[in-house]
């Protein structure tokens, strides 16, 4: 699991122009409970959310989440992520 000496901020909001980077480290933050609590689901989330903005280590950290999580949590994490793009454009 890699990690990130670039803490995410509390209360930094991730929208629509939310850049790879930022959305990389909030799945950073939940991986590892570094300024968040651990949460994989979010994890899966967030990672693949900046792995279709082209964050290539994104790519690897989904995978790594995605064989922590059992099939209904990677469901769960997907759906989150679906229902976000929504939310943020």
């Amino acid at each position: 699991m890699a990690y990130s000496d670039i803490p995410v901020a509390p209360g930094v909001l991730l929208g629509a122009h939310s850049q790879p980077d930022d959305l990389y480290r909030a799945g950073l933050a939940y991986a590892t409970g570094t300024g968040a609590e651990i949460n994989y689901v979010e994890a899966h989330k967030w990672f693949n959310l900046a792995a279709v903005r082209g964050h290539e280590e994104a790519r690897a950290q989904r995978q790594d989440m995605a064989e922590m999580l059992s099939s209904d949590e990677v469901k769960q994490a997907l759906q989150a992520a679906r229902d976000w793009l929504k939310l943020a454009h």
